[in-house]
C-alpha cells in the first residue's frame, strides 16, 4: 500500500490484515499492523479490528506468544479486548499446547466481565486435554452448562477425558489393591 497513490485507510489495513488471516500469512499480517503506525503521510492507529485480525492470523498459524503479545500490545494502547481477542488468544494457546495460558485468558475473561462464549470454553477445554488435564476440563465444562451451554463437541471432548480418568483410576487401583480385590 505504501508504494500506490491511493491513501491508505485503517479499513484498507484491517481489510489487507483479514485476507492475511484466511491466506495464513501470519508475518505479513503482522507487517501490515506495524506499517500502520510508520505511515509517512499520517500514521493510522490500528484499532480494536485490526489488533483481532492480527491476533486471529497469528493463531491460524500456532504463534500463541505472538498472539499474546498482540494481545498485551492491545492493553497498552488502551484498547479494550473483546470477546474475539480474548477467543483467538485462547485459540493460540489452545493449539500451542498452552493450557495454563488459555485457562489464564479464559480468567481474565471473566475478570473484564466479558461472558465467555461456546468457543471460549471449547478452546479452553480442548487445551486441558491436550495438556492431559482432565479435571480442569471437567471443572470447564461444568462452568460451560450455565448460560453458554457447550456445544455438542465440547461435550464429546469432555467425555474422552471421563474415559481416560476411568483407565487411569482402573490402572491405579489394580497396581495398589491387586486385580483380585473384591468389593
Amino acid at each position: 500500500m505504501l508504494g500506490s497513490k491511493l491513501e491508505p485507510t485503517v479499513i484498507s489495513y484491517n481489510a489487507g490484515i483479514s485476507a492475511c488471516v484466511k491466506g495464513q500469512q501470519w508475518q505479513r499480517a503482522l507487517s501490515l499492523l506495524s506499517e500502520m503506525l510508520v505511515l509517512k503521510s499520517q500514521p493510522l492507529e490500528p484499532t480494536v479490528i485490526s489488533y483481532n485480525a492480527g491476533i486471529s492470523a497469528c493463531e491460524k498459524c500456532q504463534q500463541w506468544q505472538l498472539a499474546l503479545s498482540l494481545l498485551s500490545d492491545m492493553v497498552e494502547t488502551r484498547l479494550e479486548p473483546t470477546m474475539i481477542s480474548y477467543n483467538a488468544g485462547i485459540s493460540a494457546c489452545e493449539k500451542g499446547q498452552q493450557w495454563q495460558r488459555a485457562l489464564s485468558l479464559l480468567s481474565e475473561m471473566l475478570g473484564s466481565k466479558l461472558e465467555p462464549t461456546v468457543i471460549s470454553y471449547n478452546a479452553g477445554i480442548s487445551a486441558c486435554e491436550k495438556g492431559q488435564q482432565w479435571q480442569r476440563a471437567l471443572s470447564l465444562l461444568s462452568d460451560g452448562s450455565g448460560p453458554c451451554r457447550c456445544s455438542t463437541r465440547c461435550w464429546g471432548r469432555s467425555w474422552r477425558l471421563v474415559q481416560l480418568a476411568s483407565l487411569l483410576l482402573v490402572e491405579v487401583f489394580e497396581v495398589k489393591v491387586g486385580p483380585d480385590y473384591r468389593f
